[in-house]
This record gives structure tokens, sequence and C-alpha cells, in this order.
């Protein structure tokens, strides 16, 4: 027994020093891919936490200062919570930064696909490296520097007293004093651009001298080079994944992938009568549905792509199936088309949005990233997400028109022009229903309509304090998805593959 459990006790150890040597730091740069085989289930696990935890990112980094302790503690609580890497874990977490690591080459996978993925993925990550770098205690940044091959030249304690006085005038924020403490490195001037283009380094024959606290700058320009690089290569590696039938939709849905209810089970199914939909298109639709009813109404008529985002949508709020029926019948027949062509073609497409008819499947309604990143319209569509698909311009006149007041509307754009439409549909929903902090993080079409009501008919108290930073919604989203038995992606995972049985609905134009 005794021989026995000390074989067992050798072997867990050379096992810890084996997972040691594969993730020696709690940080990298993600230079070597995973060359273990693990189940499509795992696959598909690992990659929703990591899109949950860059979506946190996304939402802090634009909402609050990266150095404010506020983001500080929702970033580590994320972190905490979906078990990846923060601080300085134990040297034996193995699980944690195997998760860390394999999950980031999944999504780089999903991300490499195009430009604006790349994009928005890079900034994450770099976000992400920047927050965990400053957490490090200072051997720990020296340890991983080394790591990444980043080991500078340290300066000599003399030299640091020769130049004490140029480093102080030099480097922002260190007094005479903390120049002693602050351990200072001797770097090429390549790699401290960033520091030097905003005079923040002493720069003596054509080199900087850096202090430990900037290093993070020098970490990150390397750190986007390499990332750049790397997504460009796997970018021209796809048409051999994309081979793969097992592995190719699920990259394309972690893409554009919305995690939380599908919005096919109608709670409110009749709860909603036609009349009211004008008033609520002005005080609930977000703008992307408030767009498209505005359309439907002016010109009594909408093509395919606005039908199908639209009449989804509708059917999610709880229109049934009959209201919808009567609703687009007598809106088209407002139009070119007359009863019996509508009773002949559009009236079979809607039945087969409500399940009644092919293969009777209960079709959910588009989530924001699917009418982001799909079927973008073309001229004569109404269809897409305004701040995505608009010019600015015409997005600015849609806003005024609104009542959206100008300093809301700088903010939007700013948002649009950073490319976070969410976000910036988001912010309209504040500046909309006159609130500061709406308490959710912005998904679907649907949620805002959900939210809205509730807040407008006083159902939930408003938050002072943000709490959009996803740690709340992926609770309540984690709630709402096990009340109707659906995982978290279970919209996704169907979805096209409902769309190719839905060839016919609104097939004409």
């Amino acid at each position: 027994m005794e021989f026995s459990s000390g074989r067992t006790r050798l072997k867990q150890a050379r096992l810890a020093g084996d997972r040691r040597e594969l993730y020696p730091h709690s940080l990298q740069f993600y230079l070597e891919p995973p060359t273990e085989n693990i189940s499509l289930v795992e696959f598909e696990s690992l990659a929703i936490d990591r899109l949950k935890l860059l979506k946190v990112v996304e939402n802090l980094g634009v909402s609050y200062t990266r150095s404010s302790d506020f983001y500080k503690s929702k970033l580590e609580a994320e972190l905490r919570k979906l078990k990846f890497p923060y601080k300085a874990l134990a040297e034996d977490d193995y699980e944690a930064r195997r998760k860390d690591h394999i999950s980031h080459f999944i999504l780089r996978l999903a991300y490499c696909q195009s430009e604006d993925l790349r994009r928005w993925f890079l900034q994450q990550e770099m976000d992400l490296l920047r927050y965990r770098f400053n957490e490090l205690t200072d051997s720990l940044r020296q340890k991983f520097l080394e790591h990444v091959h980043l080991s500078f030249e340290a300066i000599s304690e003399d030299l640091k007293s020769e130049l004490a006085n140029e480093l102080c005038a030099s480097t922002p924020g260190l007094t005479a004093n903390k120049i002693k403490e602050q351990m200072f490195y001797k770097v090429g001037l390549a790699d401290a651009v960033d520091l030097f283009r905003a005079r923040r380094v002493f720069i003596k024959d054509g080199f900087a001298y850096v202090p430990l606290k900037d290093a993070d700058s020098i970490v990150l320009s390397n750190y986007r080079t390499k990332l750049s690089k790397a997504l460009a290569v796997t970018a021209r590696s796809l048409p051999s994944i994309q081979s793969d039938e097992r592995l190719q939709p699920l990259l394309n849905h972690l893409s554009h992938s919305y995690i939380g209810p599908d919005y096919s089970v109608q709670k409110n199914t009749g709860k909603i009568s036609l009349e009211q939909i004008d008033a609520l298109s002005v005080k609930s639709f977000p703008l992307c549905m408030r767009q498209l009813h505005k359309a439907l109404r002016d010109n009594h008529h909408l093509r395919h792509g606005g039908r199908m985002q639209y009449g989804l949508f509708l059917k999610g709020i709880g229109l049934t199936l009959e209201q919808a029926l009567e609703f687009w019948k007598k809106e088209f027949v407002k139009g070119k088309v007359d009863a019996d062509k509508f009773d002949k073609g559009y009236a079979y497409s809607i039945r087969h949005s409500y399940g009644k008819e092919g293969k009777r499947t209960d079709y959910t309604p588009y989530s924001c990233m699917k009418i982001i990143m799909s079927n973008p319209p073309s001229q004569g569509d109404y269809h897409g997400c305004p701040f995505r698909h608009c010019v600015p311009e015409l997005l600015r006149q849609k806003l005024q028109s609104y009542k959206v007041p100008p300093s809301g509307i700088t903010q939007i754009l700013e948002l649009v022009k950073g490319m976070h439409y969410q976000l910036a549909c988001q912010k309209y929903f504040e500046f909309v229903h006159d609130v500061e902090d709406i308490g959710f993080s912005l998904n679907h079409p649907n949620r805002y309509f959900t939210e809205s009501q509730r807040l407008l008919s006083g159902g939930r108290e408003l938050k002072k304090e943000l709490s959009n930073s996803g740690t709340s919604q992926q609770k309540s989203n984690s709630q709402e998805n096990m009340n109707s038995n659906t995982t978290p992606t279970s919209s996704n995972t169907t979805d096209d593959a409902e769309l190719e049985g839905l060839e016919a609905y609104f097939t004409e134009d």
C-alpha cells in the first residue's frame, strides 16, 4: 500500500512538473498553438467563456477608465467567475492556464475571418493583457518579460543616479525619490515608439530609458505585432479548416455569437394588440426595428431582409400568428399587393415562421450580432443595424429626428467610430429613456424591448452604479436559459440550419 501510494505521488509530481513547463507563467503571447485533443463540447464551452470575457472587456473599456478601481474590480470578478488566470495564480493552477491558452486559439480561428472581426478581437485581447500585466508584482513582471524574451537590459544604480534629473524630467509621475525605487530598462527606440510619441520617456543615443511601470506599453506593442501577424496567417489557413464539417459551423456561429435567451418561448403571446404597435415603436423599439416599422408604414412594403428581421422581432414581442397575418396583410394591401396574392404567397411564409408549415420549426428572432454581421442591406433595404450600416451623417439625422440631444449624438457617433455598435445602441437606450446606466448588456433587439417595457411600467429599480459589465447580464441570461431549457448557444447552433427550411419566407420583393 505504501509503495503503491509512493509511486502515485511520484507520478503526480512528474505530471505537475510537465504542466508547469507547458504554462510557466499566468500570462503569455500565445505563440505556440495547443496540440492536445479535446471534444467538440469542450471546444464550444471554452470558446463561449472567453467570448463572455472579451465582451465584458469591451463594455468596461468603453464605459470606464482602464486604470480605475471599478474597472479592475469588475474585470477581476469576471476572470474569477469564468476561471481564467488573474493576477498571480498558484504555480500549479494548470486548468486555468490551459483554458486561457486553448480558448484564445479557438476564438482566433473564429475572429480571423474578416478585417472587422480581427480588429475587434485584437483590441479586446490587448486590453485583457494590459490589465493582467499591470496587476502583476514587479518581480512577476520581470519573470514575464523574460518569458516572452523581452528581458531588456536593466541599467545600473550608478547610471540611474547620473541620469536622475533627466529621468525625472522626462518621465511623468516620477519624483526624485521614486526614481531611486524604480527599475529602469535600456530599450531600443523602435521598441518604445509609443512612449516616445507621447513624450513619456527619456531618450539618449538611440535608446529609451523605460521605467518598469511603463513596460506595459512595450509589451502591448510587441503583442499587437505578433497577434496581428498571427491573425493574418490564420486567415490564410482557413480553407483547410473550413473543409472540416464539424468545426466550420461552430466557428461561424462564434464570430457572431449571441449568449442568452432566444425569445422563441413567447411568454407574452397575445398581450400586444395591433393598435399598440405604432406607440410601442416610438417608446420601446430599438433603432433598427423603429426604422423598419417607419419604412413599412411609409412604403407599405419591406423587402425580404426587412421582413425577416422585423417579422421575427414582432413574433418575439408577443404577436400571435393571427395578429401577424392581419398586420402584414393590412399593410401590404395598402401598397401594390392585392389580398389574393398575399393569401397565396405571403401568408404561407408567415405561418412557416411560426412553425405551422414545412418543418414545423419555431424560428427565433435575430440577435444583435446576427443583424450586424450577416446580410448587409443594399439600396432599397431597411434592415440591418443603423449603427453599423448607416453612414454617419444619415445616422446623425435619424438621431436628431428622434430627439436625441446633441451631446448624446456625439457620444453615440464616437462609439460607432470605434465599432462598438451594441454599446452605441445601449447609449441610445439611455437617452431615449432618460436614464444614466441601464444595468444590463444590450445584445438582442427583443431584450431592448423587454427592458424598455419593464422600465416604463416601473417593473424594476434603476441602477445608478454600472452593472453592464456582463456579470448581472450573464447571471440573468443563465437563469432564463435554465427556465426555457436552452443551452447558451442553442439559438446559434440551430439558426442557420433553421433558415435553410425558410427559403420561401417572404420570397417576393
